[in-house]
């Protein structure tokens, strides 16, 4: 066999020798093991016969030949192939259940599916999922026309009808939900939730010679039939992340190693899918894979590589000849992204042993040239790249609209790396999905939506968070108007039946067991739904169609619909964190080898300062050229640092939000370049560490934040006049709203303070952003937003969130109307659609991944209902479409939040969602402007108290701030305290402050430091007998 493996390459005695080293382990399991073994059908007159090797099996002729699996078994089948399905017909003939385990791909589920094939029986498939449950299983309950009744899951109908039940990912399942299937494998016996009994066909058969059939129907008993098998697709836990087999189901199967398929027959395979590409590079590569799954390079800690991705990468390849190995690699296996250094250096050494490193020089610089439809077929699109100075013409998946010539967008500006980028996911597109990875707000979003637009693709944004179930991915539960219950395909189905690009934003956020469903969407282009659904393959559905005759409306009433061929998903991804094993970290590393065989990854690298700098001025041309630079410089010294801390500020300031700068700054040029920075951090709530390292780079940059002498003496009033508002320096339309009832009206005391946040926060307004205010709390944020909307004269709209929102209510309110279950808009719906101003409060209380769907509403202006029905911003998209909702020109949010860490107990939502929003941090009024305030809120109240209030709780923020105390008091303790002593004049100033103070009257550590502090400024609070000191007359 090594002869054979090493005869393409004509290589030297050295390397043949260095070859067999690497590949004796992996070799060792199949080598030379078997005999040959040939599959054959043969017709006679008592039926047909399948035979492999000397085991022969006798076909049946199926009852739904709909549900047999079509086009699985290829030409050429491997020997090693021929071994597994002879294996598989042994226990079948036994009648034994089998358990395929073996590293994560699609061949376990080929192999399964190919014998199904050969022997001509129907399939019941099912992806389990951490969601999957025992309805899932047996029996769901339906209600129809009033009546509440049970309908067979695959399991039940698998085992009546005689079909084979595939169950996949069994390592996903939770524990002890699968035992439910323990007495149905053994005594293929189950107790079903409508009463009947499952029972075994010799049982049957043998109460049939004494009772007749009516009587054992009436006994609600039913025949298992005798073709009922199963056959379980699992990953080996604990080398992969899953639950462990429980020891009674484990004991039902019969277990086979589907190993990757063997060196020789691989080689074959790949030789003839590169006919461009030489021998030598092929082997290398496929040398280099195996080693990469090798016993040694898992105990390095290095992820399984996904071999069956080489086949598409060698369709690549065979077109691009041109290409680097080590740029293919990188997309295969993106090593850089997701092994620390350690293992990168492992990798290189693999890498130089078979000779691939040959992209250490920079990638070959790519552009597309045109994107035309193709004349020949529909849904192709013919593309030309410009790779080395040479012209490659090839044929991809389209959409269905017109294609877009590259960089003719206003809204998009092409650099060099971009184009670069956009160049090679062309190629990767050709033959596969695609995922994005990069940092926050690098532009992964703006480039997929100009990739849509190039190839005419219609979008179809999902938006995953860390709860999603499966069902949320692929179909959900609804009611119709009658009262039936109903399965709702969600938009990834939608998009796979009309040939969409899916955009899977956040594929890091999910949960592995259940981004597993979609599994065999990707590898094989078919989807077994909740309600019986089956999509299929194109070319599959063809065949099927043209095999039994059928006609597509034949077809989709048996629920069987084909996926279009220009179908494609792209996932957008935040770079794994390097070094995270398993553990409690081991939810950052979420690449791992199962998703690795799903996709070809691409890395959004952040872009160099000329390109940076170049796509500011095409964005925003009138920013000043001089503060440009200076926030790049800042922004790509905080980038290249080692210093963690550094980098964590410098995601604050990605692309996305220096281009928010850029357009403020060319609107408004007087302002700092250190102000937008700090605004952009929110550099107010950052720990002191942080802080003290922003303000280092600050001035290693030379950016002051220049003191404005006009700021001290400057009167920030606001004027409204001839229906224009000015506060400070800007001016803004008066709002005419038709719901004058909506808009609020507040008791507000204008205060210096304030009123520049709000000078601040109209400047964003009229540039068209929406806000995001944090700070402590009783600071006045709310007031704010209030007297802010009542000056512009804006309806308002209002959400409070709390740790029990979800996705649905922020959505949609359910309501029952005669019997009958109506959902009405939520604040927010209603908010998109009239134009008004969405104001969400307690934002960070709500869970993040809750909250994160807000993200496609404030970017793209899209979000899908829980009711099915979307929000889109483009009117143009709307016509004849029922089910969409136009998102009103004048819709905009107010978010405020409480500052992240403790003594908050929320959320942080700024970490998660700070840089779609421009950011205001709210802080408490100025001694002198709180004085003033507090004047106005207790007229009576002498001056004296409210200087010793003021004075006094200015010296415990600043405690606060320094961490002495937890608590951060706030300016609406104080109005409080002013509003009694109004009120109530003879009661003491010592008396009333307990009312704030008492919460703390139980922990002597922060008592003593109060008691203290209080005193200092003259306020005698917890004075006792001993500690009255009498002054000597």
């Amino acid at each position: 066999m090594h002869r054979q493996v090493l005869c393409h390459r004509g290589a030297s005695v050295v390397a043949a020798r260095r070859l067999r080293s690497v590949l004796g382990s992996v070799l060792g399991r199949d080598a030379g093991m078997w005999r040959t073994h040939e599959v054959k059908l043969l017709n006679t007159a008592a039926g047909d016969t399948v035979t492999i090797g000397e085991i022969s099996y006798k076909l049946k002729i199926p009852r739904n030949p709909e549900l047999v699996p079509v086009k699985h078994i290829s030409d050429s089948l491997p020997q090693t192939v021929a071994q597994h399905l002879r294996w598989i017909m042994q226990k079948d003939l036994l009648g034994q259940d089998v358990f395929l385990i073996g590293p994560p791909g699609p061949l376990r589920r080929s192999i399964a599916m190919q014998y199904l094939e050969l022997t001509k029986r129907e399939v019941e498939y099912v992806a389990l999922s951490r969601d999957t449950t025992e309805t899932d299983l047996k029996q769901r309950r339906e209600i129809r026309s009033g009546t509440a009744f049970y309908i067979d899951q695959c399991a039940v109908r698998a085992a009546t009808q005689g079909r084979v039940l595939v169950l996949e990912g069994l390592e996903k399942a939770e524990r002890n939900v699968l035992p439910v299937l323990n007495n149905l494998l053994e005594n293929r016996e189950m107790q079903l939730e409508d009463g009947r009994f499952l029972m075994s066909a010799e049982r049957f058969d043998k109460l049939l010679q004494e009772h007749t059939k009516e009587e054992l129907d009436a006994w609600k008993i039913v025949r298992v039939s005798e073709d009922f098998r199963v056959i379980a697709l699992g990953l080996p836990v604990p080398k992969y992340k899953g639950n462990p087999l429980d020891p009674p189901l484990r004991s039902r199967f019969q277990a086979r190693d589907i190993y990757h398929l063997p060196f020789k027959d691989q080689l074959e395979m790949l030789y003839t899918v590169g006919p461009n590409i030489s021998a030598e590079r092929v082997s290398q590569l496929l040398s280099l894979a195996t080693t990469l799954c090798s016993q040694e390079s898992s105990d390095l800690g290095l992820p399984d590589f996904p071999v069956d991705n080489l086949l598409p990468a060698l369709h690549v390849l065979n077109a691009f000849p041109m290409l680097s190995s080590q740029q293919l690699v990188q997309r295969l296996y993106p090593y850089t992204s997701i092994l620390g250094k350690d293992g990168r250096t492992a990798v290189e050494g693999v890498l130089s042993r078979f000779e691939l490193l040959d992209g250490r020089r920079v990638p070959a610089p790519g552009s597309i040239v045109s994107v035309s439809a193709a004349r020949d077929t529909e849904g192709r699109a013919d593309v030309t790249l410009r790779i080395k100075d040479k012209d490659v013409t090839f044929q991809v998946p389209a959409g269905t609209k017109e294609p877009r010539p590259p960089s003719s967008s206003p809204n998009f500006i092409s650099t060099p790396s971009h184009s670069q980028l956009l160049s090679e996911m062309m190629q990767s597109h050709m033959v596969k999905d695609m995922c994005l990875i990069g940092a926050k707000g690098c532009g992964k979003s703006v480039l997929a939506r100009e990739f849509a637009e190039i190839l005419g693709y219609s979008m179809e944004p999902v938006m995953l968070y860390q709860d999603m179930t499966a069902r949320d991915l692929l179909q959900q539960r609804c009611t119709l108007p009658s009262g039936d219950t109903a399965w709702r395909p969600s938009p990834l189905v939608t998009a796979a039946i009309e040939g969409k690009l899916l955009l899977l934003d956040g594929i890091h956020r999910v949960n592995l067991g259940t981004l597993a469903v979609l599994s065999r969407l990707l590898h094989d282009r078919e989807l077994d739904l909740y309600d019986g659904t089956r999509l299929l393959r194109w070319d599959r559905y063809q065949t099927l169609k043209e095999q039994l005759q059928l006609s597509d409306e034949q077809l989709q009433e048996r629920s069987i619909l084909p996926v279009h061929p220009s179908f494609r998903v792209l996932a957008l991804a935040e770079p794994p964190v390097l070094g995270a094993a398993g553990g409690s970290s081991g939810a950052q590393q979420w690449l791992g080898p199962e998703l690795l065989t799903m996709f070809l990854y691409h890395s959004v690298t952040p872009l160099a300062r000329a390109e940076e700098m170049g796509l500011i001025q095409g964005l925003t041309p009138h920013v000043p050229v001089e503060a440009a630079e200076q926030l790049l410089h800042l922004t790509h010294s905080l980038r290249q640092t080692n210093d963690p801390t550094a980098q964590s500020l410098a995601s604050s300031l990605s692309t996305r939000q220096l281009l928010r700068i850029c357009r403020r700054l060319s609107q408004y040029p007087e302002e700092s370049v250190a102000h937008a920075v700090n605004k952009a951090c929110l550099s107010r709530f950052l720990p002191s560490l942080a802080r003290a390292s922003l303000e280092k780079s600050l001035t290693n940059c030379s950016i002051q934040d220049k003191p404005d002498p006009a700021e001290q003496t400057q009167d920030y009033s606001c004027v409204v006049k001839d229906g224009v508002l000015t506060i400070g320096n800007v001016s803004a339309p008066i709002y005419s709203p038709s719901e004058k009832m909506k808009v609020p009206d507040v008791l507000f005391y204008d205060n210096p303070q304030h009123m520049k946040v709000m000078e601040d926060m109209l400047k964003d307004f009229l540039l068209g952003e929406h806000l995001l205010l944090v700070g402590n709390q009783g600071v006045g944020k709310n007031k704010i937003v209030d007297r802010f909307l009542h000056l512009l004269n804006r309806p308002r709209e209002y959400l409070q969130l709390h740790r029990d929102t979800t996705i649905q209510t922020l959505t949609l309110q359910p309501s029952v109307r005669d019997g009958i279950i109506t959902y009405e808009d939520s604040p927010l719906v209603k908010a998109v659609k009239m134009g008004h101003i969405l104001v969400i409060d307690e934002a960070d209380k709500a869970p993040t991944n809750v909250t994160c769907i807000l993200k496609t509403l404030v970017e793209s202006g899209e979000m899908i209902l829980a009711d099915g029905r979307r929000i889109i911003s483009d009117p143009r998209e709307a016509e004849g479409r029922p089910n969409l909702i136009v998102m009103h020109p004048d819709f905009r949010m107010l978010v405020l939040a409480n500052r992240p860490g403790f003594p908050f107990l929320g959320n942080d939502f700024y970490g998660a969602l700070g840089d779609i929003f421009s950011c205001h941090a709210v802080d408490n009024p100025k001694p002198q402007a709180e004085l003033a305030m507090l004047k106005r809120y207790g007229p009576d109240v002498p001056d004296a108290t409210l200087q010793k209030l003021v004075a006094a709780f200015g010296e415990l923020r600043s405690m606060a701030d320094l961490g002495t105390i937890t608590y951060p008091y706030s300016t609406r303790e104080v109005v409080n305290i002013v509003k009694h002593l109004q009120r109530f004049p003879g009661e003491g100033l010592a008396n009333v402050v307990r009312n704030v103070f008492d919460f703390d009257s139980y922990n002597k550590d922060t008592r003593e430091v109060l008691i203290e502090a209080l005193h200092k400024h003259g306020i005698p609070i917890g004075a006792r007998p001993t500690s009255v000191k009498l002054a000597k007359e």
